[in-house]
């Protein structure tokens, strides 16, 4: 049995001459192969399983998938083929939305999770959303896995011309976002969507970010207001602004792999509040850092495997993205 790399984190109560002791102790366990795919979340979205064990239903057509996501029963949808989309499709609670092999998906548009919980949005190719038309928007929801998608759009029109390709928004709680490719695209991911939102955004916003691969992707790696975020062992590359953290925002930004970029980690850009980072085992690649404020996010309240950066390039190109579940 191999001791996990560093920062493995969990706690357990143990019973010793008759007091209960909390004790922080490192999770022994034999990690998983470069890539292998999960079965349940890591991180902020642990406990999402949608659909759990209902019977999928297979569905290529934009007709057939808006009914069969429709309502809060639990329910599991394969999506076979390239669907093209003018907007948003309502996902409800209790689902599972699966890609069928590694190119079904849909085109155009994207899916909306409003006021819903424990969905789960997996193996499917999500492009060229139209504004204002997110790739994926979580809004006003909780308890949300996203996990082995192809995000991508172009960087051949203007920067307004697509929207985000996925924004976590309205005091939505408690995402995990892993293993996905994000591509071509100027504004990747967005939570909290204003600085003038801190009402309903303050003391929710909690996302996991890990083993994503984010390749020509502007800004927003992500920006994240007023919430928590963990960002660890994703790889980022050509991007102007990587993580933002602003409005107060907490993050956690550990074992990344950053190259061709040329600000790894900002607290200090666009808002009137800055956010704060804390900042380790990271590989920077020659990117710059702009740290006002560090800020009390130092353990993540749950437990997770950040293997070290020098091994983050070869997990997250063989293992992200589509066809790898």
């Amino acid at each position: 049995m191999r001791t996990l790399p560093p920062h493995t984190h969990t706690q357990r109560s143990v019973l010793a001459a008759g007091a209960v002791a909390l004790a922080t102790v490192a999770v022994l366990a034999v990690p998983q192969p470069a890539g292998a795919a999960e079965n349940s979340p890591i991180g902020f979205g642990a406990g999402a399983t949608g659909g759990g064990g209902a019977t999928a239903v297979t569905v290529s057509s934009l007709a057939a998938f808006k009914t069969a996501v429709t309502g809060n029963s639990a329910k599991v949808v394969k999506v076979n083929g390239l669907i093209p989309l003018s907007g948003q499709v309502d996902v409800g609670s209790n689902t599972t939305v699966l890609g069928v092999g590694s190119s079904s998906g849909f085109t155009g548009g994207g899916l909306r999770l409003k006021k819903v919980t424990n969905v789960v949005i997996r193996n499917l190719n999500i492009s060229k959303p139209l504004a204002p038309a997110d790739g994926v928007t979580v809004e006003a929801s909780t308890k949300v896995w996203i996990d082995h998608n192809s995000f991508s759009a172009d960087r051949d029109h203007d920067k307004d011309y697509y929207d985000g390709l996925l924004d976590i928004n309205h005091g939505s709680d408690n995402v995990t976002v892993s293993w996905n490719t994000f591509k071509d695209h100027f504004k990747g991911s967005l939570a909290g969507h204003s600085d003038n939102n801190a009402s309903e955004d303050t003391g929710h916003l909690k996302v996991t970010y890990h083993h994503n691969q984010f390749s020509n992707v502007y800004s927003r790696i992500p920006s994240l207001r007023f919430g928590t975020g963990h960002f660890y062992d994703n790889y980022v590359v050509g991007a102007d602004t990587a993580v933002h953290s602003r409005m107060g925002a907490q993050m956690l930004v550990e074992n990344n792999v950053f190259r061709s970029t040329k600000v790894a980690v900002t607290t200090n850009r666009s808002s009137d509040v800055d956010g704060f980072a804390n900042l380790r085992g990271n590989d920077l690649g020659g990117a710059a850092t702009e740290i006002s404020r560090v800020g009390t996010f130092t353990t993540a309240p749950y437990s997770y495997t950040a293997e070290p950066a020098s091994s983050v390039v070869a997990s997250v190109t063989s293992g992200a993205g589509t066809g790898k579940l």
